[in-house]
């Protein structure tokens, strides 16, 4: 495993333990790998960086780089007659945008992505190091695992526990609408699941690795954030058309949401996912995402890591409440205007 020790890395290490399975975590050495797992320290970034994985023999590698793909590039051809499997831990971001709704592994790919390049944009970056793994391990011998929203404990984004905290501190919440709004998203133990049974199924191709569209909803989410919270909030459902006229920014402020009907819902909460569910991809159900994930937020004592090379999620409460005192006066979304 390239990283493992948190989020998505460290997910798939604790459940290749779980099987029963040798693991080797090549990383930094600012986290501890899980126990049971073998510890190889360098950084990637340096000249020198790969020189612990210069001996050895895998049956598979797990890679989930997002920055320059070179460095992607490097590990995958020092590694490429020594492992058998090359699993990268992709994006849905590499489709060029906009996706349309339904789209399948099959869509067009962003453009000027290169396994050369240095750090470009998040699509071109994930694309470049898709590049990479295929030029060095060939497309028999790669797994591209496009993953979508991920979701789950240890997650060091930001987006799942602003809403959990959001809900657990109570009062009217900005709920933004329609509740019944389709989503999609994959908890990151499915992923580690489903990336661990491709390597025993021997697998190769690109992959959309999300849940089926609709999984869950909007509103169930928020519900299920209310039920693990066990907080006293309101949620104010809200219109798109108002939380945008507000200024807020869908996905960013309102972690998860956007509005339907944009090239954003489709290409965040619609994709074509029957190729990973044919091959095993199993979902567990939004409230056991949401309750596992508040259990481990509380154990950590309430604020999730963050990742230093992503922004800040969530909506300050200025403005939601600016937002909920504004709308109060006129008809709320599901709520008749029964104004003379």
């Amino acid at each position: 495993m390239l990283g493992g020790t948190e989020f998505v890395g460290r997910a798939v290490v604790e459940a290749a333990l779980g099987r029963g399975w040798e693991v080797t975590v090549f990383h930094r050495g600012r986290h501890a790998a899980p126990p049971g797992a073998r510890s190889l320290h360098g950084d990637r970034t340096a000249s020198d960086g790969l020189a612990a994985l210069a001996d050895g023999t895998w049956d598979a590698v797990v890679d989930t780089w997002s920055a320059a793909p070179g460095a992607v590039r490097d590990a995958a051809r020092l590694l490429r007659g020594r492992v058998g499997r090359y699993v990268y831990v992709s994006s849905c971001s590499v489709y060029a945008w906009a996706p349309p709704a339904g789209y399948t592994e099959d869509a067009p790919l962003v453009d000027g992505a290169s396994a050369d390049a240095g750090p470009t944009d998040y699509a071109r970056d994930k694309r470049g190091a898709e590049l990479a793994v295929l030029d060095a391990f060939g497309a028999d011998r790669s797994v591209l695992v496009r993953a979508g929203l991920i979701l789950g404990p240890y997650e060091n984004i930001g987006r799942l526990p602003w809403w959990l905290n959001r809900v657990a501190r109570g009062g009217p919440v900005l709920a933004p609408g329609p509740r019944d709004l389709p989503l999609q998203y994959v908890d990151v133990r499915d992923l580690a699941d489903w990336t661990l049974g491709a390597v025993e199924q021997e697998l190769s191709g690109p992959y959309n690795l999300v849940s089926p569209p609709g999984h869950t909803t909007m509103g169930d989410l928020l519900d299920a954030c209310a039920t693990a919270t066990g907080g006293a909030a309101e949620p104010r459902w809200t219109a798109p058309e108002t939380i945008l006229a507000a200024g807020i920014e869908p996905w960013g402020q309102l972690p998860v949401w956007t509005p339907p009907g944009s090239d954003l819902h489709d290409a965040l909460h619609s994709a074509d996912v029957s190729r990973a569910l044919a091959t095993g991809l199993s979902c567990r159900p939004v409230g056991a995402t949401v309750a596992d994930t508040w259990t481990w937020l509380r154990g950590i004592g309430g604020t999730a890591p963050r990742r230093p090379d992503r922004p800040p999620v969530g909506l300050d409460p200025e403005t939601e409440a600016k937002v909920l005192a504004a709308d109060r006066s006129g008809p709320r979304e599901g709520v008749p205007d029964t104004t003379p």
